[in-house]
């Protein structure tokens, strides 16, 4: 059997190796993506470090199946359905020696003995058992149960409610009040009868015995129209923190028809309020278990709490409303972080308009907050491991005395660590480079992280001790290496691609120099038959003397008419400059297609991308389609100067937020972009969602300014070269409605060079090959009678 199972596999293979790319299509390179092969995704280890788990699909199946592999057999296995089933959750919390885990599955808590390999249930409800931690002595389990907290023996099994959450008080019970007859009768009975006497002394005695002998009832703690969020006990067992959130009241909700229905009925999708619609608001609060009290953690001495937005001196009216309500701005504190002996705890405080960041020290005796850090940001803040309440674990405590965080203070998001007993503060690592991820070693001695060391579009893991020191490089594949650190940091699964290579998995010793051994092989041989293009990675001076990186492809054979594209990447803040393989493959496939086709292709990282620092990060602010525009023209002075492309022949194509910079080209450049392809575009501001928009351009009712200048549908008179715009109809992060307020303003300006292609099925993200051929066949058109004119 096994040689016929093998003979069959090499003629199937055979059979893959005669299928060749040959010329490339949009219908071959839009296909289901299937046909390139499916790269190794979501991987992990167990927690015993024994095995490596990830989704693959080798042989093209409907749907990816999970893999297991050993660091020392890479040989993948498909995991069996009950092996799968009985896998503990990816999530949970760890004791202190890593000996212990607790997670939830299926709404109920388990624990998982590392050394024996066992797994028990600690509880079976029909109600969800949630965010299992040890307590501090690890002797208990902690857990969430319908927003209280629960805390579980582990040697006695004893189950305890440490909070009761209510939506309204109880009610007193009321005493029975007799009326003026009943009280007199009552009072006569004990007057003439011993029998009374006795029995009225008895039910008093009862009473009293009673409330003696009853146990203490857990305080109330009424929510009422908020939401409990955030419930977590100290080590040493006094305090419960917590945070009552109170929804936003007023924000209207848009909607999105959706127009191809099973029900043949147009159905109406709920969707998002617009960017300016009231914030929900939030309250932290301390329970001392030990007084029996709560009380609000107190923000009105958090330094700068008053201080107002740079921006508002445009407005001196607003400005001087403002100042004369002498209102402490919104934040929201985050949960404590606590240090291992429960002496200290830190929360970070954010506030609502984005501008600060506080890491504060909390007196959980009071209420009271101390400063230790705070990142001023007159933009806003951000950068990798510097927003959230946890940062994605960038933060946290090495010893019960230090504190570790990340800061873009230096203008590059960077490692720091301050003294909690002295509040000094230390920068651990620095440089034009950025810490991307950070993990602390199950020891706490050692810090483990991703940085763009060598190049801004290469990434690689490295080490440090805590007390700081140079970075020792552990990966060592030029190129993207994505790692998960095995639980006993003895091995490094690596998700490694390249610029024209795939993600793959490999598996490493964590040593530096330890070479890496490829597991996963999944690109299809229609796939390899082409030779795909590896980028060239340039950089140029914009016109601010800023460092510009760009990927060129190349034609071979450059057209007569000597076209160029520009591909403008999505999302604004986010990195496509790089040497590893891109997320927007399509757009990869299809710049080569291009460049096979006599084109020059850039795609450019503009100011706000990812991965060079604050200042690029927030070069847009108050402006979007201004500098991040100005390098797309800046880009296309570099090609004609460079590579001697001709500049009346320069199109332009993106999406999302590559869209909006492709109509604020085609309207405010028209001299420079004879044609552009916008796909689900951003056409004003105002109508696009809070939590991204409000960072960059504040809020329109308070910055108009901001808002007209960024907004294409503002300008949409200048357009004078050729404009097709694509649209998902049910997109439900930028509304159709967008591209149809723009359409309408186009007609009324007797504009005739642009047309609009709808697509009924599709959200932001396109999903259907047939949408994806079609735009592109259409944006390639476009490029062909525009570009290539005389």
């Amino acid at each position: 059997m096994k040689k016929i199972f093998t003979l069959s596999f090499l003629l199937m293979a055979s059979g893959a190796m005669a299928q060749t790319l040959g010329t490339l299509s949009i219908d071959k390179i839009m296909r289901d993506p299937k046909w390139m092969g499916v790269s190794p995704s979501n991987i992990r280890w167990s927690d015993d470090s024994r095995k490596i788990y990830f989704n693959w699909n080798p042989k093209n199946q409907d749907r990816d199946g999970l893999f297991a592999i050993t660091p020392t057999n890479i040989s993948p296995i498909a995991v069996g359905t009950v092996e799968e089933r009985m896998l503990p959750s990816e999530t949970g919390s760890w004791n202190k020696k890593h000996t212990l885990k607790a997670f939830e599955k299926n709404g109920d808590i388990y624990l998982l003995d590392i050394a024996t390999g066992k797994t028990s249930q600690l509880t079976s409800t029909t109600e969800r058992e949630a965010l299992p931690v040890f307590t501090g002595d690890e002797s208990a389990i902690l857990f969430v149960k319908d927003n209280n907290l629960y805390k579980l023996s582990l040697a006695k099994g004893a189950l305890v409610q440490l909070t009761n959450f209510v939506k309204t008080a109880s009610k007193p019970v009321k005493k029975n009040t007799d009326n003026q007859q009943e009280a007199y009768l009552k009072k006569q009975q004990l007057e003439l009868f011993d029998i009374i006497k006795v029995e009225d002394k008895d039910r008093k005695l009862d009473s009293i015995e009673r409330e003696n002998m009853a146990l203490p009832k857990l305080k109330e703690i009424v929510y009422g129209d908020r939401r409990v969020n955030g419930v977590q006990l100290s080590p040493d067992g006094r305090y419960i923190t917590y945070r009552l959130i109170q929804p936003a009241d007023g924000g209207r909700n848009g909607i999105v028809p959706d127009y191809v229905t099973a029900s043949g009925f147009t159905e109406d999708i709920p969707n998002r309020t617009k960017v300016g619609a009231p914030l929900s608001t939030s309250v932290s609060y301390v329970f001392d278990r030990q007084r029996d009290t709560v009380y609000a953690i107190s923000t009105k001495e958090i330094p700068g709490i008053k201080e107002l937005p740079d921006y508002l001196k445009d407005y001196p009216k607003l400005l001087a409303d403002r100042k004369k309500a002498d209102a402490d701005r919104k934040v929201d504190v985050g949960q404590p972080i606590w240090s291992q002996d429960g002496k200290y705890a830190v929360v970070v405080v954010e506030s609502q308009d984005n501008k600060d960041r506080w890491i504060m020290k909390l007196d959980a005796a009071t209420g009271k907050l101390t400063l230790l850090d705070r990142q001023r940001d007159e933009a806003w803040i951000g950068g990798p491991g510097t927003g959230g309440f946890f940062a994605n674990g960038s933060l946290g405590f090495t010893d019960n005395t230090h504190f570790y965080y990340q800061s873009e203070a230096s203008g590059y998001s960077h490692l720091y660590m301050v003294d909690l007993v002295s509040g000094t503060k230390k920068q651990l690592t620095a440089g034009k480079w950025e810490v991307q991820t950070l993990k602390l070693s199950n020891d706490k001695k050692t810090f483990y992280f991703t940085a763009n060391i060598e190049h801004p579009g290469i990434t690689h893991f490295y080490s440090i001790p805590v007390s700081g020191g140079a970075p020792v490089k552990i990966t060592g594949m030029k190129g993207g290496n994505e790692v998960d650190l095995s639980p006993d940091e003895k091995w490094l699964a690596i998700r490694y691609s390249y610029a024209n290579k795939p993600w793959e998995l490999y598996v490493q010793a964590n040593k530096p120099g330890a070479k890496a051994v490829q597991v996963t092989n999944s690109t299809t041989p229609e796939f390899n038959s082409y030779a795909w293009r590896e980028p060239e990675v340039i950089s140029f001076k914009n016109r601010y003397g800023s460092d510009i990186y760009a990927r060129v492809y190349q034609p071979k054979t450059p057209d007569p008419a000597r076209p160029a594209v520009v591909f403008v990447h999505g999302a604004g803040y986010l990195q496509n400059v790089h040497y590893w393989w891109s997320s927007y493959f399509r757009e990869f496939m299809f710049n080569n297609m291009l460049a096979d086709n006599g084109y020059t292709v850039i795609d450019i990282d503009y100011t706000a991308s990812s991965g060079y620092g604050r200042d690029m990060r927030t070069g847009i602010y108050r402006h979007m389609g201004g500098k991040d525009l100005t390098d797309q023209v800046d880009g296309v002075k570099y090609l004609v100067d460079k590579y001697g492309v001709n500049p009346k022949h320069v199109g332009l194509y993106g999406g999302s937020y590559g869209g909006f910079i492709t109509l604020m080209a085609m309207f405010t450049q028209p001299d420079v972009f004879a044609a552009g392809g916008a796909i689900r575009s951003v056409t004003d501001w105002a109508h696009y969602n809070d939590g991204y928009t409000s960072n960059i351009l504040n809020e329109p009712f308070e910055d108009d300014i901001a808002y007209r200048q960024s907004s294409p549908i503002y300008f949409a008179d200048g357009l004078k070269g050729r404009l097709l715009m694509l649209h998902g109809m049910v997109d439900q992060n930028v509304n159709y409605q967008d591209i149809i307020r723009l359409t309408q303003k186009l007609i009324e300006l007797h504009k005739e060079n642009w047309e609009l292609a709808s697509y009924p099925v599709e959200d932001h993200g396109f999903v259907q090959p047939s949408s994806w051929t079609d735009e592109y066949k259409r944006i390639f058109k476009l490029f062909e009678e525009t570009l290539k004119r005389k």
